[in-house]
């Protein structure tokens, strides 16, 4: 097969699909791969340590479309909302699309999609379980997110993280509270601590304390019922508007004692839920620090401005947008080994398997034969349900 590798085209994105290094496994496995000229140029890789890798460099964007039997991206289709109907004409029914798409929050792009015939794999549906782990894109992105907005935090904040003992003095060290313990959440709280603040943590899941504590970090005692906290795929859940009255404040008093603070809850598909209060921020120390992870999402924090900072009575808060694309080269090295994993699971005897009876291509398989064809995804588009089959393409 012929797998192409498009440069990315949503606005400040720089990572790349796949790496020169992650090309190895797919050319031992017999498939070609193109890469469109300049490709990885934004993420610190050039055309030529993509020939040195033994892919094919296209000139023009047109020739990989063209010759492509599966597209790899980043960004694809809903989550590239601007540009994928401007390659669409140029894409051969049949073809393989597999990345981002945003399925939960776009469903409307998936199914304006549909009718080209193509087959998408949306990588953000990875289930969450122990054999896809390798392929988890959202998991690979998140650990770099993470560690970034605790650098976004240290930088932003007029103190210094660690305690210092000096001739002066000795300077006590910054508190930083990290809302979220999932994958994000708990690199965080790791890159803080290598710091050298002192980090409390808060999750709605009691079961990830001992994760947390094991960072060196303490577990807010925050007592609330939270056992229907995730879902059976282990992806949050959003949970009552009660629930989160209660928890926002139950917080104020820590958030007042924060010098930082790293908001990391979002539930896929869906808005990120309000935790920092716009109250709960008026109550915080001037100079304190809030770094949104969740901005995408509309924010965890009520002040919150998706790609802004700002300044509120004292406190920044910023609400930085594709955080893991600062990062673009390691994004791209994770991002391309998760797809590269994920291709060798999904092709099978030279050809891209369709079938539903592997819980990871029923999981991430959304497009199919000119439909949607994700249970989730037809139901939100109140679409009926199909019959489950199988079919190889």
């Amino acid at each position: 097969m012929v797998i192409g590798v498009l440069r990315e085209m949503c606005p400040g994105e720089r990572r790349v699909a796949l790496v020169p290094s992650s090309v190895a496994p797919l050319r031992k496995a017999g498939h070609d791969v193109i890469v469109e000229s300049g490709a990885g140029l934004s993420s610190g890789y050039s055309d030529e340590a993509y020939s040195d890798a033994g892919c094919a460099v296209a000139a023009t964007r047109a020739e990989v479309l063209a010759r492509s039997d599966v597209l790899v991206q980043v960004r694809a289709i809903g989550a590239n909302p601007a540009h994928w109907q401007e390659d669409a004409p140029h894409i051969r029914a049949g073809t393989v699309v597999v990345g981002l798409m945003d399925p939960l929050g776009s469903a409307d792009a998936l199914a304006a999609a549909a009718p080209h015939g193509w087959t998408a794999f949306a990588l953000e549906m990875l289930p969450r379980i122990t054999r896809a782990q390798s392929m988890d894109v959202l998991s690979s992105q998140a650990n770099l997110a993470g560690y970034k907005a605790a650098l976004l935090a240290a930088n932003a904040s007029p103190k210094l993280f660690p305690m210092m003992m000096t001739a002066a003095g000795t300077i006590t060290p910054s508190r930083v509270f990290v809302l979220g313990a999932g994958v994000a959440g708990l690199q965080a709280i790791a890159t803080a601590r290598r710091l050298g603040a002192v980090v409390t943590a808060y999750d709605v899941r009691p079961a990830v304390r001992e994760q947390v504590e094991s960072l060196g970090a303490r577990f807010a005692e925050l007592e609330l019922d939270a056992a229907d906290a995730q879902d059976a795929g282990g992806y949050a859940k959003a949970l009552g508007p009660e629930f989160y009255a209660k928890q926002a404040e139950l917080m104020t008093g820590i958030l007042a004692e924060t010098d930082a603070a790293i908001a990391t809850a979002a539930v896929p598909g869906q808005k990120a839920p309000i935790l920092i209060t716009r109250a709960m921020v008026e109550q915080m120390r001037p100079g304190a620090v809030i770094v949104d992870l969740a901005a995408e999402r509309g924010g965890n924090c009520e002040v919150t401005e998706p790609g802004r900072t700002v300044e509120h009575r004292g406190v920044l808060v910023m609400g930085p947008l594709n955080v893991a694309s600062e990062l673009p080269y390691h994004a791209s090295q994770l991002y391309g080994r998760n797809v590269a994993t994920f291709l060798g699971h999904i092709v099978r005897d030279g050809a891209v398997s369709t079938d539903c009876a592997d819980e990871i291509i029923a999981g991430t398989l959304v497009m199919h034969g000119g439909e949607v064809v994700h249970p989730r995804l037809r139901e939100k588009l109140g679409l009926e349900a199909r019959q489950t089959g199988t079919s190889e393409g």
